[in-house]
Order: C-alpha cells, then sequence, then structure tokens
C-alpha cells in the first residue's frame, strides 16, 4: 500500500506578502486552496491509505485549520518539522525524513511538492512507479526552452526512460526535461535517506538526493504531457489561478 507525502514546510519568501500570514500551499486557486486541488488529485489512487502533510512549526496552526475544512477519502495526518524562519528549515530531505520517522515506513511513498499546480490526476504516475518497483520514479515536463529550463532541476535519461544524470539548474542545460517535484519511493528505497543524511549531503534541494540515489540504484523518469506550474513567485500564482478558473468551467 501507498502514503503520500505532501512538503509543505516552506516560507514562500517570494511570494511575500501573500505568504506573511499564510503557507504558499494554502494559497486560493480558483477560490480553493492549492493543497485541496492537489489532494483531490489522490481519488483516483486505489492503492493510497493515508495522508501525511509536513509543515512548518510557524503554519502548523495553518494546516490543521485547513484539514478540518476538506472532505478527504483517506486519513490526513499534520506534522511539523519544529523550524521558525527560513535560516532553520530541515530542506525537503529532511522532512521526508521526518514524515517517515513519525508515520512509520512500510508503504511506499509518493512525494508531492505542495507549490505545483498541473490538469490531471497522480493515477498514471502512480501505476508508472509501480511497474517500476523496487526502483524509484520521479515526473518530469519537457518545457521545450533551454534558457527555461535553466530554472529547474533537469535529468537526462536512456532510451528506458532510465536516469543517467540529474543537473540542478545548469547554465547550459543539455536538456529541457524538469522534475516537477513529484517522486514515487517504494518502501525498500526508503533507506537511502538514512545513508543520505548520514553523509551530510544537501538536505533541501530533492534534486541533489535523486542525482545521488540515481548513482546507487536505478531511478526512472515518467514524463508529464499535460500543463504543469511551478508557483514560485507572483507571476506564476497568478497565472496559474486563471489558467485554473477556466480550467473548472470547462471540466
Amino acid at each position: 500500500m501507498m502514503k503520500a507525502v505532501f512538503l509543505c514546510a516552506g516560507y514562500g519568501t517570494r511570494l511575500y506578502p501573500l505568504t506573511e500570514d499564510r503557507p504558499k500551499p494554502l494559497l486560493p486557486i480558483a477560490g480553493e486552496a492549492l493543497l485541496s486541488h492537489l489532494l483531490s488529485k489522490l481519488d483516483s489512487v486505489p492503492s493510497l491509505e493515508q495522508v501525511v502533510v509536513v509543515s512548518n512549526d510557524r503554519f502548523y496552526g495553518n494546516f490543521c485549520d485547513w484539514k478540518k475544512t476538506v472532505k478527504a477519502k483517506k486519513p490526513i495526518v499534520v506534522i511539523h518539522d519544529g523550524t521558525k524562519d527560513p535560516e532553520t528549515r530541515l530542506g525537503a530531505i529532511g522532512d521526508l525524513k521526518l514524515a517517515v520517522q513519525e508515520t512509520g515506513n512500510q508503504d511506499d511513498i509518493l512525494v508531492i511538492a505542495g507549490d505545483n499546480l498541473f490538469d490531471s490526476d497522480f493515477s498514471s504516475f502512480v501505476s508508472f512507479g509501480e511497474s517500476k518497483k523496487p526502483a524509484a520514479s520521479l515526473c518530469v515536463y519537457d518545457v521545450q526552452d533551454r534558457r527555461l529550463a535553466a530554472k529547474y532541476g533537469l535529468v537526462k535519461t536512456d532510451s528506458r526512460g532510465k536516469i543517467t544524470d540529474f543537473l540542478e539548474k545548469p547554465k547550459n542545460p543539455p536538456t529541457t526535461l524538469a522534475s516537477m517535484g513529484f517522486y514515487y519511493l517504494p518502501q525498500e528505497s526508503l533507506t537511502y535517506l538514512d545513508q543520505y543524511l548520514a553523509e551530510n549531503k544537501n538536505p533541501d534541494a530533492p534534486g541533489f538526493y535523486i542525482a545521488w540515489l540515481s548513482k546507487r540504484t536505478d531511478v526512472y523518469a515518467f514524463t508529464f504531457n499535460g500543463t504543469w506550474f511551478d508557483i514560485g513567485d507572483l507571476a506564476s500564482y497568478q497565472k496559474a489561478d486563471t489558467f485554473y478558473q477556466n480550467y473548472l468551467k470547462k471540466s
């Protein structure tokens, strides 16, 4: 079985003042919290047993209040990493390790960055990830522009979709396949988290972990073909909000 872990412990400083009193994943998109839209996309995943939201201490109460307002098909657990400011944050890998410690490592994990939005569900990616077990998988998006690609963590793959290299925001991108921040980590792969952190590797950007992991075990890329928004600043937030308002009207 599987649990979904939403990584929502960032401070969203590039979206101030919108995120001074509210975390980025709870900003409204088409009148509903971004995280609620992501949560609804899990309805099509039959193997899901639990949803875990990792917050920082500063916004923990906001997520607890949000939890009371949503109608989820699976139980939601909200945990916080104890940090109160960007300078002390644990980073994405540190928060993922915390989620595993708090909820157990008996399941496969679908890791979801809480600042993304897209016009699909998770079912195809989960099916792909399950087919590649015990290897790990991640979701990628072809941004089709090398100048734009320089803003992302990028992956290179072989003809089978196996990752051969991962580059974190390279100045001269050799590829336009960007990591979307969604990972399928089978139970068998979770022990690598301990090893990575024990070696004092960068705990913040998941791309560094994937690059490290791909040198030790197989990691496969699933290419997403819909519309994707990486919400990092005000312009991308407004663009995602406008798109999703129109998207919901059509659906």
